[in-house]
């Protein structure tokens, strides 16, 4: 991230979390509404947040743009002196384009920042009423996916990050389900709780509790081949401990414990 330079827009990219325009930050629709180019992810960013923009705001759809043309738009926007709005999907840490749009962006001395959303693991979570952590149980998310044109590392093969045995997120993966089930399987047992979120936040957003032998069907069932997120849950049904945060004993800097 950049500071701000006197004549030169800022381009702010904005985590428009997972489709539910509700879920957006105030800074993030902020930004929105102070742009004079409101440059979103079309195919995944919804309409009601374009809202907020100002009636005199460019809205472009990035979908069908390449890297340098959306690039040159940003560029145009922010040598007039103007503010640019670049609007993702989620959280703009998880697989975006966050890298390569900001390394042109320093390449040409334009400022920028971002404003983090909420991520559809976490959005997820919350429509399933689960937790991911469960104390004594796990302690850790893992987020993660399938390869597909984009190739993982040997090191992060869903059977080696899963024999860890703690909770698991995975994206873009839908397509390649009997795939993901079989690396899962090699490490978890059949009964493993599944969460299948499709379209978190969208009005059509559905949620389908599942295990892990199940999973594949479930997807093919209800026809779940885009926009889904799998929580893998090994401590979801355990009996796990209470937090120890609230417990009557436990001392901390706003309460002593009692006897």
């Amino acid at each position: 991230m950049t500071e701000e330079r006197p004549g030169m827009g800022m381009v702010s990219f904005v985590g428009a979390g997972p489709g539910d325009p509700e879920l957006l930050t105030i800074k993030g629709r902020n930004a929105i509404a102070a742009a004079d180019l409101v440059l979103y992810t079309g195919s995944l960013v919804p309409e009601a947040v374009l809202a907020h923009a100002a009636p005199h705001a460019r809205k472009v759809n990035s979908a069908p743009l390449t890297l340098e043309e959306c690039h040159a738009l940003m560029r145009e926007t922010a040598f007039a002196g103007k503010p640019v709005a670049r609007v993702h999907t989620g959280d703009t840490s998880l697989y975006g384009a966050l890298r390569e749009q900001s390394a042109l962006l320093d390449r040409d001395g334009i400022p920028w920042r971002v404003i983090p959303g909420i991520t559809a693991a976490c959005a997820a979570a919350a429509a399933a009423g689960i937790t991911f952590t469960v104390p004594e149980v796990t302690q850790s998310l893992v987020i993660t996916r399938m390869p597909g044109r984009t190739p993982m590392p040997e090191s992060e093969s869903l059977h080696a990050l899963s024999s860890h045995k703690t909770s698991l997120a995975i994206y873009l993966s839908s397509q390649l389900v009997e795939d993901m089930q079989a690396e899962l399987l090699q490490s978890l047992p059949p009964e493993t709780p599944v969460i299948c979120a499709y379209s978190i936040g969208w009005p059509n957003q559905q949620i389908y509790r599942t295990t892990l032998a199940d999973v594949a069907r479930c997807v093919r069932e209800n026809e779940l081949y885009h926009q889904t997120v799998f929580l893998v849950l090994p401590g979801l049904d355990a009996e796990g401990a209470p937090s120890r945060l609230y417990a009557a004993d436990f001392s901390h800097g706003w309460r002593k414990a009692s006897a």
